[in-house]
C-alpha cells in the first residue's frame, strides 16, 4: 500500500512516497520551493537513485502537485509506474482545534472544519486544506487523512491548556493553549521507549523538538500533559523568528510607540525576534554557532538564551509531573547542535541528570543515549520522521478501518 504525504505551505509542498506494506518503505522524497514564484525548484530523490532538481515555474499548489506526480511515474526519476498505484495521501494539517482529538479521513466535514479554523493557524491550514482540495482535483477517488499537529495534546487538562483571562473568551472564540509539533513529540516518545524497552504507560518524558520552530512537552505516562506552544506557535521557547514567552506589554508598548499595524506586530514578534533579532546574525543556529565562535557577543547571548529557555521549560514540567526519567531531543537543532543539548544539561545534576560529554560530542542525527550509564533520567537524541506518522495514520486510517 503506497501512502504519498503531503505536507503543504503557502510557498512550498514537501512530500515522501511510501510503500507501507513493504516496512514502511521510503521509495521517494522531495520539496517543491517558491510555489507561486518564477523559478520554483523541486528537489526529488528517489530510492536508489540520484537526486534529480527541476527549476520551472509553479504558479500554484495544483500545477506543483501534478509536477511531484508525473516525477513519481517519471520512467528515469520516478519510483512507480502509474499514479493509481497512490492508495492513499496523508495530509499534515497545522490545528485541528479541539474537535480533532485524532487524525481523520476527509470529507466535507473535515475540510469545512479545517476551514473554519483558519483564524487560528493563517500561516498553515489554508495551505494544507489546498493541498487536500489540489488532491481531489487531480486523484478524485483516492481517499484523504488528515493529521493534525495538535491532536497530541489534546489530552491536556483546562487547568493547563486555559489561560488566566476571562472565561467568557475561552467559550465564544476558543481561546486556551494548542499546542504544535504533537506528530513529532509523539513520534520521539514511543521510539525512545522501544529502544530502551520502557513501558511509554509507566514512565514520566519530556521531548524537545528544537528546529527553526520549537516546542517542550510534558508526557506523562503517553498523555500530552503540558506543551510550551499555546494558543498559537508563537508562544513558548525561543525559536528562529519567534520570541517565544513575552510580556504582553511589551506588546503594546512597542506597537504604540513604533506606531505598528495589527499586522506589522505580528510580523514583528513572529519574523523578526527570536534568534534573528537578538544575534543580528541570522534564524539558522549553524550561522549563529559560528559567528558566537568568531566572538560575536550577541551571538554568544542569543545562544546563552536558547538554551537557558529550554532548560527552564525542562525544570518545570519535571516539576509538574512529578518527576522525569526521560529527556529527549529531536528536531534539526536538537538532533545536531551538540552545544545546545550540552547547554540545557548543564548543572541538572539535581534532578537526576547525569549528562555524558563524550558521549554527545560530534553527534548528530542519530539515535543514541547521552547521559552516564548511572544517571537517574536518562538523556537521548532521538532522530524524528513526522511523515511516518502521518503514513501510519493514514494507512491504519484508509486501509485498515475503511
Amino acid at each position: 500500500m503506497k501512502i504519498l504525504v503531503l505536507n503543504c505551505g503557502s510557498s512550498s509542498i514537501k512530500y515522501q512516497l511510501i510503500d507501507m506494506s513493504h516496512n514502511a518503505d521510503l521509495l521517494a522524497k522531495g520539496l517543491l520551493e517558491r510555489v507561486g514564484m518564477e523559478n520554483a525548484e523541486l528537489t526529488h530523490q528517489p530510492k536508489n537513485k540520484d537526486k534529480f532538481k527541476l527549476i520551472k515555474n509553479i504558479p500554484d499548489h495544483q500545477v506543483g502537485i501534478n509536477l511531484i506526480l508525473q516525477t513519481l511515474i517519471d520512467p528515469v526519476h520516478g519510483v512507480i509506474k502509474d499514479v493509481k498505484e497512490i492508495y492513499a495521501v496523508g495530509h499534515r494539517v497545522a490545528h485541528g482545534g479541539e474537535n480533532f482529538k485524532h487524525s481523520m479521513k476527509v470529507d466535507a466535514f473535515v475540510k469545512k472544519d479545517i476551514e473554519r479554523l483558519f483564524e487560528l493557524a493563517p500561516l498553515h491550514n489554508p495551505a494544507n486544506l489546498r493541498g487536500i482540495t489540489c488532491i481531489e482535483a487531480i486523484l478524485p477517488e483516492v481517499p484523504q487523512v488528515a493529521v493534525f499537529d495538535t491532536s497530541f495534546h489534546s489530552s491536556m487538562e483546562p487547568h493547563a491548556y486555559l489561560y488566566g483571562i476571562p472565561y467568557e473568551y475561552y467559550e465564544k472564540y476558543r481561546v486556551r493553549r494548542y499546542g504544535f509539533h504533537g506528530t513529532s513529540h509523539k513520534y520521539v516518545a514511543q521510539k525512545a521507549c522501544d529502544i530502551l524497552g520502557l513501558n511509554i504507560d509507566k514512565v514520566n518524558i519530556i521531548t524537545c523538538h528544537l528546529g527553526n520552530g520549537a516546542s517542550v512537552a510534558a508526557i506523562k505516562k503517553g498523555k500530552s500533559v503540558d506543551t510550551s506552544m499555546g494558543f498559537t506557535p508563537v508562544e513558548g521557547l525561543l525559536m528562529g523568528t519567534r520570541c517565544g514567552d513575552v510580556d504582553l506589554g511589551i506588546t503594546l508598548f512597542l506597537a504604540e510607540k513604533e506606531d505598528l499595524s495589527m499586522k506589522a506586530t505580528n510580523d514583528l514578534f513572529n519574523k523578526r525576534s527570536g534568534m534573528l533579532g537578538i544575534s543580528g546574525v541570522s534564524s539558522d543556529m549553524r550561522d549563529i554557532e559560528k559567528a558566537a565562535d568568531e566572538g560575536n557577543e550577541r551571538a554568544k547571548t542569543a545562544l546563552q538564551m536558547y538554551d537557558y529557555r529550554v532548560k527552564k521549560y525542562v525544570g518545570a514540567y519535571a516539576a509538574a509531573m512529578g518527576g522525569v526519567d526521560l529527556l529527549i531531543f529531536t528536531g534539526g537543532i536538537g538532533e545536531n547542535a551538540c552545544g545546545v543539548r550540552e547547554g540545557v544539561c548543564k548543572e541538572m545534576e539535581y534532578m537526576g541528570i547525569e549528562f555524558d560529554h563524550k558521549k554527545n560530542k560530534g553527534l548528530r542525527g542519530v539515535d543514541a543515549v547521552i547521559s552516564k550509564d548511572e544517571s537517574k533520567v536518562k538523556v537521548m537524541v532521538v532522530t524524528t520522521n513526522e511523515e511516518l506518522v502521518i503514513a501510519t495514520d493514514t494507512y491504519n486510517i484508509v486501509c485498515c478501518v475503511g
